[in-house]
């Protein structure tokens, strides 16, 4: 195994026992050494891997949304009309259903530490809004097309991520209280009901 092989092993430890720890005890009761600890790794290798709890925490999320950011890639990339394509951002509300599957409490962790520290703020609510950004641009994809009617992309793009955050909070907070993937499928058709031209 090489050094650097090495290295992000150790750091896939720490993090995966962040989760642990976030997900058991929560951000604010969890510490370095707990961490540590539990990843069976010295202060000084978490602190070569991260500059503070925070900077893990916040790691963490990242690692959260780069398979989103991939999917949505995917979905504006994808060479179909506007509608097909928002059909397929309902598979994203299954991907972040599916990865907070036995972690409620960590991502209840996110959007609490969001609401007390700025820092978080910051880094949680940007992914929010690229995601509006990249709905509106779609949007307005669609309206140029003619597969859309000319609504305002920008209000549009924010019932867009209204609905995808509550499908998925519904969904991690009562994961058995239905079929998720095809509530979101659903919702999004119900939407396009809306603002699709009868005619496309």
């Amino acid at each position: 195994m090489t050094h650097q092989q090495r290295s992000d092993e150790t750091r896939a430890h720490i993090l995966a026992a962040a989760v642990d720890c976030f997900t058991r005890t929560g951000y604010d009761a969890t510490g370095v050494a707990e961490i540590c600890a539990r990843a069976g790794v010295s202060k000084g290798a978490f602190y070569h891997h991260f500059p503070s709890k925070q900077a893990a925490f916040m790691a963490l999320f990242e690692q959260w949304l780069s398979d989103l950011d991939g999917q949505l890639r995917a979905v504006r990339g994808a060479n179909e009309s506007v509608p097909t394509r928002l059909l397929g951002l309902a598979g994203m509300v299954t991907a972040v259903f599916e990865s907070a599957m036995g972690q409620v409490p960590m991502f209840l962790e996110f959007w609490r530490q969001a609401a007390r520290e700025p820092a978080v703020w910051r880094a949680t609510i940007e992914p929010y809004r690229r995601f509006r950004d990249a709905f509106a641009e779609l949007i307005a994809q669609g309206v140029a097309e003619g597969s859309l009617r000319p609504v305002d992309p920008q209000a549009t793009a924010r019932v867009l991520v209204s609905l995808g955050v509550g499908l998925v909070l519904q969904g991690i907070l009562d994961p058995e209280g239905a079929d998720w993937g095809r509530t979101a499928d659903d919702a999004v058709r119900v939407l396009l009901e809306g603002v699709q031209k009868a005619s496309a």
